[in-house]
């Protein structure tokens, strides 16, 4: 049980941690090697035809990027 114990604490100072983190610095995590853009895939879901719900949610950031570039002009 002291074990347990040892362990579970271990995990909670490691996860309040990066909760500290990310509340004072705003990043979220990220890999290392780039994902999948160096690889020259654009997207996660490479498909043709993307379901309806994949096309309103990159709608939807389309006009988030251009609102973002209208502000900053």
């Amino acid at each position: 049980m002291l074990i347990f114990l040892i362990t579970l604490g271990f995990f909670l100072v490691v996860v309040l941690s990066m909760a500290v983190g990310y509340i004072f610095q705003k990043k979220t995590l990220a890999g290392s090697c780039g994902g999948l853009a160096t690889v020259g895939i654009e997207k996660s879901c490479n498909c043709d035809n993307p379901c309806e719900k994949r096309k309103e949610r990159e709608r939807i950031a389309a006009l988030d990027q251009n609102s973002i570039s209208v502000k900053n002009i």
